[in-house]
């Protein structure tokens, strides 16, 4: 479900006595977007949909908790703050009908369903993923005990994350002192490529760091009393190829896709393209170095 944002209008939900949400706007076809919403149409074309506001909160709050998620990782997807979070799950507030495309996404459903239809769509998502590793990881492996060398990876995974949450990511899982993460929402490929900079240059240690945007699937993944979320599919593991692929090949040890170049700014410097066969990749690859 999409709305053309020069063809549609809206107002902010209200809340009436009767604890259901309103959100009135107008659109020269609003069946075309609204046909599984529960609404009503006035004689000057203005579509109400009206839902119980509890109805909502409890959706949101239990597709989050399926798919492993905190209030604050919701929050950094879109950019907003945990209380607002918390307010739409207590069902004092709902989402800004901007952020309805963004917030079924992250929970892996449709907008119909999450205000109030029985269809629900496949976990997939538009995003950008990011993956990272250090170096020099084998070679500390070798040369510190365990326990030193644990305290090594510990030290470069809180450097990691405290990059991905400035940026609005969600960290997903490490890989020893390597980190995969994805990002969604608005900008999410600027975000991710504003990530992998931030690492480089915060980092001491010479990182390889990987990204590309595309579609991902973001749900559980693995044996049901075991599954954690995973975030999966090609997308990923391009970005994770292009990782190790960047270590020989780049003097930054930064590179992303084209896919993900396409949403950037002129403010990042970037090298020229180079096509790559990544193992495992039946398409060839356009990668670029940044800076």
């Amino acid at each position: 479900m999409d709305y053309p944002p020069n063809r549609f209008v809206t107002s902010t939900p209200t809340f009436p006595k009767n604890n259901r949400i309103i959100i009135a706007f107008s659109h020269q076809d609003p069946y075309h977007y609204l046909n599984a919403f529960p609404i009503s149409q006035s004689a000057n074309q203005t579509i109400t949909i009206s839902m119980s506001l509890q109805f909502l909160s409890r959706r949101i709050r239990l597709q989050r908790e399926k798919r492993g998620l905190k209030q604050h990782d919701i929050a950094h997807a879109l950019q907003i703050s945990p209380q607002a979070v918390s307010k739409w799950e207590r069902g004092e507030n709902a989402p800004d009908i901007a952020l309805l495309r963004p917030l079924a996404g992250l929970l892996g459903v449709s907008i119909d369903w999450l205000m109030g239809g029985d269809a629900d769509d496949p976990d997939v998502m538009a995003a950008t993923a990011l993956a990272s590793g250090v170096q020099t990881a084998r070679s500390k492996s070798e040369s510190l005990p365990p326990k030193a060398f644990a305290d090594w990876i510990n030290a470069r995974c809180y450097q990691a994350t405290e990059s991905v949450l400035r940026h609005d990511g969600i960290p997903i899982k490490y890989n020893g002192p390597g980190i995969l993460c994805f990002f969604s929402g608005a900008g999410h490929a600027e975000r991710a490529v504003r990530t992998a900079l931030h690492m480089r240059l915060i980092e001491t240690e010479p990182l390889k760091i990987g990204v590309c945007s595309g579609d991902v699937y973001f749900g559980s993944v693995g044996h049901p009393d075991y599954a954690r979320p995973d975030v999966i599919g090609e997308t990923v593991s391009i970005a994770l190829l292009a990782m190790d692929w960047a270590v020989e090949h780049t003097k930054t040890g930064v590179v992303v896709t084209a896919s993900t170049m396409e949403a950037m700014d002129n403010t990042v410097t970037a090298g020229p393209y180079t096509d790559v066969h990544l193992s495992g990749i039946s398409h060839v690859v356009s990668l670029i170095e940044v800076s």
